[in-house]
């Protein structure tokens, strides 16, 4: 869960419908959990899910943690009807299997709406998670019968391709570093790509995480104190020290990279780590973290420069 919740917080620090792999089942831009949207939706450009023309009705797609899941589940099985309150959840048969789902009546504002929610078993490391918002004046045309079967259609795959993920991202990302692991930590703003994977660990091998930064001084000395700064938010490491920082130019733009000795993971693994970023137009920058443990720097260190030099703008 640490290790996880680490993965987040650099996704947050870096801050298309897709094929369909069962019938009518659509899987929102790079995630692990989809569903056979109610007619008249369609995928929202605002978040991950689908709303209805008038944004009335609104229905978010999301991954939690592995764990989740069977914490819903062990509530629902041992804590007494009446303690649970007024939202009280039921078990629904999906097509991923069986998931917990509530309803329940809200105000936003001075609005009424329904919500409704589910969370269903996705694999070790992840659940599956479903909201639901629907006006009151859409209500007759989105029942709770229809939400239910929207909700009961909810399935799960292992993986997202590869390619889907890249393709999510505001940059082409040319090479990947045969990294064995490519996973996307939000999608569109962040992507993992690691030696490890999620169940076996991912701080003790080699791995990297891409995004972008906003906010970004245009000045170089304001870049050099800013690149120091952003080092610093990298989250899980302890023990941290600066070793270098000092501008370049990437692939003829202008750049900067901090180096950083620290100690990582529940082991704590000696690990060196390197961020360049690199600076483009409208006060953002791709930002490139690679850690690796400090035995296996040599030989990771110029996987990371090979796919820092294979990024290029959009």
């Amino acid at each position: 869960m640490r290790q996880i919740a680490r993965l987040f917080a650099i996704a947050v620090a870096v801050a298309a419908v897709t094929p369909a792999v069962a019938a009518d089942t659509i899987y929102p831009r790079g995630i692990r959990v989809g569903v056979t949207p109610m007619p008249g939706l369609t995928e929202s450009q605002a978040f991950l899910g689908f709303e209805s023309a008038g944004h009335g009705v609104k229905v978010l797609v999301a991954e939690l943690p592995g764990p989740a899941f069977g914490e819903v589940e062990a509530a629902f099985k041992t804590v007494p009807e009446g303690a649970m309150g007024k939202v009280k959840p039921e078990s629904l048969q999906t097509a991923a299997g069986t998931a917990y789902y509530t309803a329940e009546e809200a105000v936003v504002g001075t609005d009424k709406v329904k919500r409704y929610s589910l969370i269903v078993a996705g694999s070790k490391s992840f659940s599956g998670y479903v909201a639901v918002q629907v006006a009151d004046n859409e209500a007759q045309t989105y029942s709770d019968e229809a939400v239910k079967k929207m909700l009961s259609s909810v399935s799960v795959r292992q993986q997202v391709p590869v390619q889907e993920q890249v393709a999510q991202m505001p940059f082409n990302v040319r090479d990947l570093g045969d990294f064995k692991t490519v996973r996307t930590l939000a999608p569109g703003a962040a992507l993992l790509l690691a030696d490890g994977n999620e169940e076996s660990g991912i701080e003790g091998s080699p791995f990297m995480v891409l995004g972008l930064i906003g906010s970004v001084p245009e000045q170089t000395d304001d870049r050099a104190r800013f690149a120091q700064q952003a080092a610093a938010t990298i989250p899980g490491l302890r023990e941290a020290r600066i070793t270098t920082s000092e501008p370049m130019r990437i692939d003829g733009s202008p750049g900067f990279e901090t180096r950083i000795e620290a100690v990582s993971g529940k082991d704590n693994t000696p690990v060196t780590v390197v961020q360049w970023l690199r600076f483009g137009s409208a006060s953002v920058a791709i930002r490139v973290i690679g850690s690796s443990p400090r035995d296996q720097w040599s030989d990771a260190f110029p996987r990371f420069r090979k796919v820092r030099d294979g990024l290029k703008g959009r």
